[in-house]
């Protein structure tokens, strides 16, 4: 159930505004997601700015965005306040156990959407396609019986990575598409099964691949080549 969160309100109606009008925007599916219930929204992985365009099309979905970010994000000033402040979900990657997916349980439990990164961090492919996928978001949809809702997005890798110089020319094009449901749930009793979580790990990439690729080559010529 949602409830009155001062930090997540503070940058929905900051961050998001200033998002929406610096950006020409284009969503697509937007309608997959749940309008109410528990969602799994897996993402693909091309830039720093994803996390805007991702919480961006679902608070458009007219839901409420949880989002499992390294816990290291949680450590800096400000960000890390307004992280936690909101109520976002921490995972350690060195080996935090099972505390983010038990977190991540219990707000799906309470009809909220998780969001999450399956690569883990930016893409360091060439080409801007999704990297090989962790296991994470599959295991959490095993656990829960819930679909993972596949969204991908294009245009944003220009702006900001992990080195070099982002390019802010304003206008620029950022696309978001959701595909359809991924239900998982004929597979809930191996759970335990390595290849099977590989092998679901690997659908559910090939589905942000699928979608990252249809939106780069409908993308405008004239901006896809602007650095």
């Amino acid at each position: 159930m949602a409830t009155f969160e001062p930090w997540y309100q503070a940058v929905r109606w900051s961050v998001l505004p200033l998002a929406r009008a610096y950006f020409s925007w284009r969503f697509e599916g937007l309608s997959t997601i749940p309008s109410r219930g528990p969602a799994i929204v897996a993402c693909n992985h091309a830039s720093y700015l994803d996390p805007i365009a991702n919480a961006y099309a679902v608070v458009r979905a007219g839901r409420r965005p949880r989002f499992i970010a390294k816990i290291e994000l949680f450590r800096l000033p400000v960000l890390g306040w307004a992280l936690a402040g909101a109520n976002q979900i921490p995972v350690d990657r060195a080996g935090g156990g099972r505390a983010a997916l038990e977190r991540a349980e219990a707000a799906l439990a309470a009809g909220e959407v998780v969001v999450i990164y399956p690569e883990g961090t930016v893409t360091t492919r060439d080409d801007g396609l999704p990297m090989r996928g962790k296991t994470g978001a599959v295991r959490l949809a095993l656990a829960t019986g819930v679909p993972i809702v596949p969204m991908g997005s294009w245009g944003s890798a220009p702006v900001w990575q992990k080195s070099g110089r982002g390019n802010l020319r304003p206008r620029r094009p950022v696309w978001v598409k959701v595909g359809a449901p991924i239900d998982l749930s004929g597979s809930r009793d191996r759970m335990e099964d390595k290849d099977t979580i590989e092998s679901l790990t690997a659908q559910v990439m090939d589905a942000l691949t699928e979608l990252a690729t249809d939106l780069r080559d409908r993308y405008p010529a004239r901006w896809a080549a602007r650095r």
